[in-house]
């Protein structure tokens, strides 16, 4: 929308109005409040682990994998200071040498997936693919967190 529809619609009377200049498409794949018939479908973003572990590239192997175990998980996401993904360390990279940074043993660009993915879907593809779990972000590249197979079969109602 333009800023003068912007505008016009504040004049209005409405309270809640957004310019948002990338499109329709990227205000759903960053996550943000949808409405319409799109809005009553599950999507991943709510099935998404927003607890997944994090961490920054110059930290050191042990460090984080001693943060990972005792949080109870197996893997943790690099980001940087403004929450975008950079990387993935899975249990075999947390078993790397312990002093050696992060960033010499993450798995650079991970696939991601954007929180308005329909639960159906990305079950099937899931499925489809063995994987177990995947990272959700927003368009620019912003942890959303980290979904399980599990859990986004469990919500589109697909039996194991």
């Amino acid at each position: 929308m333009s800023p003068r529809a912007a505008w016009r619609l504040e004049g209005l009377g409405f309270e809640r109005v957004y310019d948002y200049v990338p499109g329709k498409a990227d205000w759903f794949a960053s996550g943000l409040p949808m409405e319409g018939k799109m809005a009553s479908v599950p999507n991943i973003g709510e099935a998404a682990r927003r607890d997944v572990p994090t961490c920054a590239p110059v930290e050191k192997i042990g460090v984080v994998r001693e943060r990972v175990r005792k949080a109870g998980w197996d893997r943790c996401v690099v980001i940087n200071k403004e929450r975008i993904v950079l990387g993935l360390l899975r249990e075999k990279e947390l078993w790397s040498d312990p002093k050696s940074p992060v960033e010499e043993a993450m798995r650079n660009g991970p696939a991601t997936f954007r929180p308005n993915e329909p639960v159906g879907k990305m079950a099937k593809r899931m499925r489809d693919r063995g994987a177990t779990a995947v990272l959700v972000t927003t368009s620019d590249g912003r942890l959303v967190g980290l979904l399980h197979r599990k859990d986004v079969e469990q919500l589109a109602g697909v039996r194991p």
